[in-house]
């Protein structure tokens, strides 16, 4: 196989070819260490590659295939978003505030590596992940394969950007108001966010409710497998997408929440609308549907959102080196009394629990992810805090109720732009049920393949 066919191969893919002893682990990190050298001064999609390491763990990956080893990711190179520990290595949260080294792998990174994978670097994010694009003093900037003048979307961009450059066939991320499904969405890949608590997240985010790990990947097989190494769960998620589902009752939701403005742009309500036509025409029934949300939800879902700032920048080591917006972003947060705080936490539960049980009328819901493809780089630079805020309100809306709920969504390529940017649309599961939404990503993944799309930085 050429080496552009070796590296779009996927988690899978690669993963087979080892197993058959067609391409040995030492080459194929070989493979991978020289695309980031040609394609990440581009894309700056990598704060630390691991080089030395990883040819270390090849070579240990080879002597386990020889020796008849049957691990799933046996001498798959992938990333990891570098707000998770890797052992001896600063975890910096896309800022210079943090110094402290991790003093083991966290449990999603310990996995991998039971699993066989080979982790070659740490992934670029904005400061704290506060962000839906991938820009920060300390990393610069971030950018999209498809279009280097555009952002690969946040905070999981750079994982996105190496995985859609076709570096690694996978990498970690992490998803707390839709920051695994906007760099999917914006670099034509397949975001899953698992059901809360599916992945664990130890040793780090104790206290939130949002916050969850997951993969990026080009393929929705790879999300399983992915989800089948990283996940608690006693069945497998590779094979729920490789199922196609039955007849499924699926709600259309094109509209902005309350409290947010904006207008879908006619690319992104093309990708909606032939989506929803095309789940017709497998047979799936699709009705009209509405997120019910109201406006008094909204200073709650603010108000945990400042909290939920305040905490993240309390844990920064050397604050004095924060950026200027995310201290003025994490102001308000630290007025919250406790007694505040709780009370929010108790209106978050009944928002959640109303949010859930519409799903008793359908069994998933389809909604845009963003309101426009991927935007300018640099769209936000020097822009504050609370401009920043309602700039990005507008644009990536559709994602954080998810996290509030802590049902499973993924991001689902959805076709291009006149401008060649990719476009998505958001599938909705019910509570725990990850393998509905596997189910009919693969069916419509099989009727529109989009894995042999390339992007022009590749």
């Amino acid at each position: 196989m050429v080496d552009d066919e070796v590296a779009f191969a996927g988690v899978a893919g690669q993963a087979e070819l080892i197993r058959r002893g067609e391409l040995s682990a030492r080459e194929l990190l070989e493979l991978v260490l020289a695309r980031i050298e040609r394609l990440d001064q581009d894309l700056n999609a990598f704060g630390a590659v691991y080089a030395e390491r990883a040819l270390l763990e090849a070579a240990q990956a080879d002597a386990r295939a020889r020796a008849g080893e049957d691990r799933p990711l046996l001498g798959v190179p992938v990333a990891v978003k570098d707000e998770i520990d890797i052992a001896g290595e600063i975890t910096s949260y896309g800022t210079g505030a943090m110094v402290s080294r991790a003093p083991a792998d966290a449990e999603v990174v310990r996995r991998l590596r039971a699993a066989g994978a080979i982790v070659i670097g740490k992934t670029n994010m904005p400061e704290f992940g506060l962000w839906p694009f991938t820009e920060s003093v300390t990393w610069g900037v971030t950018r999209n394969p498809w279009d280097a003048e555009r952002t690969p979307g946040g905070s999981s961009g750079g994982s996105a950007a190496a995985v859609a450059a076709g570096i690694v066939p996978a990498a970690l991320g992490a998803d707390g108001a839709g920051s695994i499904r906007i760099p999917a969405a914006c670099c034509g890949l397949f975001g899953l966010k698992p059901q809360r608590d599916r992945v664990p997240r130890s040793p780090h985010y104790r206290e939130s409710n949002w916050i969850v790990f997951g993969a990026l990947t080009r393929s929705v097989r790879d999300a399983g497998l992915m989800l089948d190494v990283l996940g608690d769960d006693g069945q497998s998620f590779e094979q729920a997408a490789q199922t196609r589902p039955e007849r499924l009752r699926i709600a259309v939701a094109p509209d902005f929440p309350p409290g947010t403005r904006g207008r879908l742009n006619d690319a992104a309500r093309v990708a909606l609308d032939q989506t929803a036509a095309q789940l017709r025409s497998l047979g799936h029934t699709v009705i009209e549907g509405k997120v019910d949300l109201r406006a008094r939800d909204v200073p709650v879902i603010v108000g945990l959102i400042l909290r939920g700032v305040r905490d993240l920048v309390a844990a920064a080591e050397r604050p004095q080196r924060l950026e200027r917006r995310t201290r003025a972003f994490a102001r308000p947060g630290a007025l919250l009394s406790e007694r505040t705080t709780q009370r929010l936490l108790n209106a978050e539960r009944a928002i959640a629990a109303r949010l859930t049980a519409a799903f008793d009328d359908h069994d998933l819901l389809l909604t845009p992810v963003m309101s426009t493809p991927a935007v300018p780089a640099g769209i936000m630079e020097g822009r504050g805090a609370t401009v920043t805020y309602l700039w990005e309100t507008g644009w990536v809306p559709f994602t954080i109720l998810w996290n509030i709920t802590g049902q499973p969504a993924a991001s689902v390529p959805a076709g291009f732009s006149g401008e060649g940017l990719p476009l998505a649309v958001q599938i909705v599961g019910r509570a725990n049920d990850e393998r509905t939404v596997l189910n009919l990503a693969a069916e419509l993944e099989a009727e529109r393949p989009w894995t042999d799309r390339r992007p022009p930085i590749a």
